[in-house]
């Protein structure tokens, strides 16, 4: 077995003894250990206080003037005194710095603790990083170099370098050159600079070499509940913007759209197993009895102040049963928290079926990230309908088609095409186009657009055939506020622009609801102008002259 020691820097003959120097601490000073002298004045600081609170209660009973001191009570106030000024001087310097400069007020790095944070990480071989400047990040060529070679070797585990380096900025660039080399391939082209890496550190990516650029647009102004919004959308696809622009002046010069949040409740499923059906289905019977519900509820709300349990719906497989929880998460989407209230139930409900084996903490019967019935017929996160009646000037005049063209369209598209196509959710033109380039721009989830995408729209001729009444369901919209991707800068401005940014105080919950009729709204618009292009024969025409690009994109060559 190996044995690690802090390494020893003896000063060769030429140079001063100044290294050594740099490594002694104050500490050093004292005559005895540092964690027993803190607990030699602790002792001493609570012993001496008892012993002089003790004397002068009896100085009371006994009417003795508490200015009148024994040897004994003189000595022991020398000690409080002496463990006060020792214990301050030792604690108390941080604790001001902290209120001074709450930035800067780090402990002083120590170079091994490099090596005992690499070494942590679970990997067999010994790992040795070198004493590197982590403070100000200012580290010579050579050290960087040392440390790209370490990875490419494998030495170096590529994970480890935030934590032994303690600069995720220079993490990310030795990570970046030391993957150039090993593959051959120039990162050329992919931003660097310009980013927080400590904001996405043990949240948000792991190992970043760089950062995507995506273009933000805006579409609007979206009037939508009698409020105006502009969209933030981040996409490469031309047209996306403008068409849902076009889509929302027809909605704005037609008096607005309306939307109605018809379900709030994110959901995890739990997989558990028994040895018999029966016996599953016993468990589904005591979970779904209402008599039950309120002790199931009481335990789940404890994970969270926001998390609300609203339901338990149960389905039995054989001798496995999978349990949907449905909560009310406030302005976070949600999945963690209702993670850890279905956590703390299958914790509870072990005691009452101690046979029960939990196979998983998710059963795919929530469903997340996957297209499923259960999310189209019963909803998943926020559950919204958005309408507007468009006038026929409007449908004339800005859509250039007319109602009659838009209803068939959307009959035999949307619906029957659909249909023929055997589509789980997706009676829609192109949904996802907008949910997605709201989700990026916002800081959602991008993978959630597999069910946030659901939608089915409607178009009927009212008012005697002469208007368009168009509407979009959409059962399970996951959008949050806080957490996750909302709190970076540039998902933070978006959510900003659009009066939704973190959690409301006055009304939990409802910046996220107001983002998800906003998503839905938005929806609603690109609904509207693409079926009006595809009703028009515009659709072609438009692509060509937009989403075109004659630049020639050469390949990028190894690096030297």
């Amino acid at each position: 077995m190996a044995v690690r020691r802090r390494p020893q820097n003896p000063s060769s003959p030429g140079e001063p003894a100044k290294s050594q120097k740099q490594n002694l601490k104050a500490s050093d000073a004292l005559p005895l250990p540092l964690y027993l002298t803190n607990g030699l004045f602790f002792t001493l600081f609570f012993t001496v206080a008892y012993f002089l609170l003790h004397r002068w209660r009896e100085k009371i009973r006994t009417s003795t003037p508490l200015h009148v001191l024994t040897l004994s009570e003189i000595a022991a106030l020398f000690s409080l005194f002496a463990s006060v000024i020792y214990l301050l001087g030792f604690f108390g310097i941080d604790f001001v710095q902290s209120f001074v400069s709450p930035n800067n007020a780090r402990a002083p790095h120590d170079p091994w603790n490099d090596v005992v944070a690499v070494e942590q990480q679970p990997k067999n071989d010994v790992v040795r990083v070198s004493p590197l400047s982590a403070a100000g990040g200012g580290a010579s060529s050579e050290e960087d170099e040392d440390i790209i070679k370490s990875v490419m070797s494998g030495t170096t585990p590529s994970y480890s370098l935030e934590a032994s380096l303690g600069d995720c900025r220079r993490a990310a660039a030795i990570r970046r050159e030391a993957l150039q080399r090993t593959t051959c391939r120039s990162l050329e082209g992919l931003p660097l600079e310009g980013f927080d890496y400590e904001s996405i550190l043990g949240q948000c990516c792991e190992m970043p070499v760089g950062y995507i650029q995506i273009p933000v647009g805006v579409a609007g102004p979206l009037l939508l509940d009698g409020e105006e919004f502009t969209v933030p959308m981040a996409t490469t696809e031309g047209c996306l913007v403008a068409s849902t622009n076009r889509g929302c002046k027809a909605i704005h010069v037609s008096g607005g759209a309306q939307s109605v949040v018809l379900k709030d409740g994110m959901t995890r499923a739990p997989v558990v197993r028994f040895s018999s059906a029966a016996r599953a289905a016993e468990l589904k019977f005591f979970v779904e009895d209402p008599l039950n519900f309120d002790s199931l509820a009481v335990v789940f709300n404890r994970s969270s102040r926001f998390a609300r349990l609203q339901r338990i719906q149960c389905a039995v497989a054989g001798k496995n049963l999978y349990m949907r929880f449905t909560c009310s998460t406030g302005d976070a989407m949600g999945m963690n928290m209702v993670s850890k209230g279905v956590q703390n139930v299958l914790d509870f409900l072990q005691s009452d079926f101690p046979d029960m084996d939990i196979i998983g903490i998710s059963g795919n019967f929530c469903s997340d990230k996957k297209p499923a019935a259960v999310n189209w017929i019963e909803g998943r996160g926020k559950s919204v309908v958005c309408e507007v009646v468009i006038r026929e000037e409007v449908v004339r005049k800005v859509l250039k088609t007319n109602v009659a063209a838009l209803v068939e369209l959307n009959v035999l598209k949307n619906l029957t095409g659909s249909a023929m196509a055997g589509a789980l959710g997706g009676f829609n033109a192109h949904a996802s186009n907008i949910v997605s380039a709201i989700y990026l721009a916002t800081g959602q989830d991008p993978a959630q657009n597999v069910e946030s995408s659901h939608c089915i729209t409607m178009m009927e001729a009212v008012n005697n055939g002469k208007d368009l009444h168009v509407s979009v369901t959409m059962p399970s919209i996951e959008v949050g506020t806080v957490g996750g991707g909302t709190q970076l800068a540039s998902q933070s401005a978006c959510l900003n622009l659009l009066g939704v940014k973190g959690a409301s105080k006055d009304s939990p919950g409802s910046n996220s609801r107001k983002l998800a009729t906003i998503v839905a709204g938005s929806v609603l618009a690109g609904e509207l102008s693409l079926m009006s292009a595809l009703a028009a024969g515009q659709l072609v025409k438009s692509h060509m002259k937009y989403n075109r690009s004659s630049r020639d994109v050469s390949k990028l060559a190894c690096p030297s």
